[in-house]
């Protein structure tokens, strides 16, 4: 799977151009952004792609020196399943 990254979304199309996932955020304060949103296609789903599609978005705010909240629950659990892995990009006012 293929992602695109654009300001503050995150997503993968098929050759038909359909959504196949995609994740969203905001900036929240300098350096920070709340992930807000994930979508995984169902015809996706119980495969992995949204653990991919978390290390696509991690990997890109690590690039560009960003710290994630989530309001996603998804990402939320994801960002708290591997907190050892991505500290570096993990803020402070991540719940638990």
């Amino acid at each position: 799977m293929e992602f695109q990254i654009t300001n503050g979304r995150i997503f993968s199309m098929d050759e038909h151009q359909e959504l196949m996932a995609e994740t969203t955020y905001v900036y929240t304060k300098d350096g920070e952004v709340d992930i807000d949103h994930t979508y995984v296609n169902p015809v996706l789903r119980g495969q992995g792609a949204a653990g991919k599609m978390m290390e696509v978005v991690a990997k890109h705010l690590r690039d560009s020196g960003l710290k994630a909240t989530a309001t996603c629950s998804y990402a939320n659990a994801w960002l708290r399943k591997n907190r050892a892995s991505y500290a570096d990009i993990i803020s402070d006012e991540l719940s638990d």
